[in-house]
């Protein structure tokens, strides 16, 4: 079924209060791109996922395939579903090649 799951060795938080935050201002029309929401602790550095990466990563819990995730965003951004799914992979991509996710 190849799920997505992430690395257990990974210390990560979603940042709730900032989560909303950034969800108002997004909805306001506002770029927020480049605001994190979920904290990862990596061999003692600290990294912030954006909005939708964080999304993606919480939905990374190892009972959802690529596809699925795709499915489960699609309803949350008015973009071509095509679009997503190569944005979504590319991010997908990348944190497989980091080690912060695996194939379960």
């Amino acid at each position: 079924m190849n799920c997505l799951i992430r690395n257990p060795d990974i210390v990560w938080r979603v940042e709730k209060r900032r989560e909303e935050t950034i969800r108002q201002a997004a909805e306001a029309g506002e770029d927020v791109s480049d605001r994190g929401t979920v904290i990862l602790m990596i061999s003692g550095m600290m990294h912030q996922l954006n909005l939708v990466g964080g999304e993606i990563w919480t939905l990374c819990d190892g009972s959802r395939t690529a596809d699925e995730l795709v499915d489960a965003l699609a309803g949350e951004y008015q973009v071509a579903r095509e679009e997503l799914a190569g944005d979504v992979a590319e991010f997908i991509d990348d944190l497989l090649e980091r080690g912060w996710l695996r194939h379960g």
